[in-house]
């Protein structure tokens, strides 16, 4: 028996990526996946975003667990498509047990900036309340709701170099701080349900969010023009631990363990997988 065995998930942002590394997980682990991506790219990202064929790749690796999948592209910014595509998955699937919004973006050095902090605050924040709340109907006792924050919530800065120069950023972090108190109210909501919320917020990833020209220059502004290996060296003033990043798979396997019966009483947390992140951050002497 698998440590999900039986339960049905339901996954944001699930073409590539952390959404990706999260629906195969949790396959492998005995769970049907309800998967929805927007398989487009949005203006305001400077890197692009996944493709259709991200989307059926999922599929692909989910069904080679053995497992069911039903698979639709979905915009998170429309409550509307997110009901539509849990309406096709609960009724192939048969129910909902688990939500993972991890759809998210990163607008920064974008030229469009101010529609950059609206979009990232579009689907960051807004998609993931569309996502718990186009769900809702469908959950049952012992359901587990998870949402993929950020360590930029617990940042004192935001993560834009400087500070109004980069409304995508500023944004980006906002939107994280903002949805940690939203799983807050809303384990507050299911708890006498029977029902768990909880937030799982990473450090740096090895993902397109992160492996791009803009975030290179972000971290090695003394650099003219930082490749991957030069950035690195920045990613690794972020964490407390001497790495870059942490990878899609150590995620996964937080929510994992939140998907499963095994965290059963544990409900309203913010779980930072941050390699020492927040440490960093938070210096408190005694």
């Amino acid at each position: 028996m698998g440590r999900v065995e039986g339960k049905v998930a339901f996954v944001t942002g699930a073409a590539r990526g952390q959404g990706r590394s999260h629906a195969v997980r949790l396959a492998s682990e005995g769970a049907d996946i309800i998967a929805a991506d927007i398989c487009r790219d949005i203006d305001t990202v400077t890197y692009p975003l996944a493709r259709p064929d991200d989307l059926k790749e999922t599929a692909r690796l989910v069904e080679e667990q053995g497992r069911r999948i039903v698979a639709r592209e979905a915009d998170v910014r429309s409550a509307e498509q997110l009901r539509t595509v849990l309406e096709d998955g609960v009724r192939e699937l048969g129910r909902l047990d688990v939500v993972v919004a991890q759809a998210g973006i990163l607008p920064m050095g974008g030229k469009r900036e101010l529609q950059a902090w609206s979009d990232v605050i579009d689907v960051n924040l807004i998609g993931t309340i569309n996502a718990v709340q186009a769900a809702l109907p469908h959950l049952r006792k012992g359901a587990s709701v998870i949402a993929t924050g950020s360590v930029a919530a617990f940042m004192a800065r935001t993560i834009e170099p400087t500070p109004g120069a980069d409304p995508g950023g500023a944004g980006y972090s906002f939107a994280k701080r903002v949805l940690g108190d939203y799983i807050h109210e809303v384990a507050r909501q299911l708890a006498p349900r029977g029902m768990r919320a909880n937030a799982v917020h990473p450090t740096n990833v090895d993902t397109a969010m992160l492996q791009n020209e803009v975030m290179y220059r972000t971290f090695r502004p003394d650099l003219e023009d930082p490749g991957r290996e030069e950035a690195e060296l920045g990613f690794k003033s972020q964490q407390a631990m001497d790495v870059p990043y942490i990878e899609p798979m150590d995620i996964s396997n937080a929510v994992l363990f939140l998907a499963s019966d095994e965290a059963r009483y544990i409900t309203g947390m913010q779980l930072r997988v941050d390699a020492g992140g927040y440490l960093k951050m938070h210096q408190f002497h005694i």
